[in-house]
């Protein structure tokens, strides 16, 4: 079985592509912090809901389940990548640059610790498939 089938692994995996990329634009914000005209991008913040909708590698998509016939279907939309948008932090200087580097520093931190938490949660999901592919009484 691929791993990918599972949806929580394929929703973690999602989300850490996401704040890799996230890392990226912010670092890309700080690089740029002295360029005149510079204004600063992010990305649209990653839902669970939009993660439902996301295609996976096996399956189109997270549906969810009909058990009745008079349940409605529910709508799949597939995302390619993450949106990009500008985002002009709250100040603006006379170059027209509007990087706060102590803002960009904030939103690093916040995404290090959302991509530590999606390891920690990845590696756990990984542990209980392993202990239960295990032996009994081994």
């Amino acid at each position: 079985m691929n791993l990918e089938q599972i949806p929580l692994i394929a929703m973690l995996k999602g989300k850490l592509g996401y704040l890799n990329e996230r890392q990226k634009l912010i670092s890309q914000n700080v690089a740029n912090a002295d360029t005149p005209g510079y204004a600063p991008s992010d990305l649209k913040p990653f839902t669970f809901a939009e993660a439902m909708k996301a295609p996976t590698a096996a399956s189109g998509g997270v549906e969810e389940a009909r058990t009745n016939a008079a349940h409605l279907a529910g709508k799949t939309s597939h995302l390619s990548t993450w949106t990009t948008e500008v985002k002009p932090d709250s100040e603006a200087r006379l170059d027209g640059n509007q990087v706060v580097l102590e803002d960009q520093m904030i939103k690093m931190g916040e995404a290090r610790m959302d991509y530590d938490a999606a390891v920690g949660l990845y590696q756990k999901s990984l542990g209980l498939l392993r202990l239960a592919a295990r032996r009994p009484g081994g």
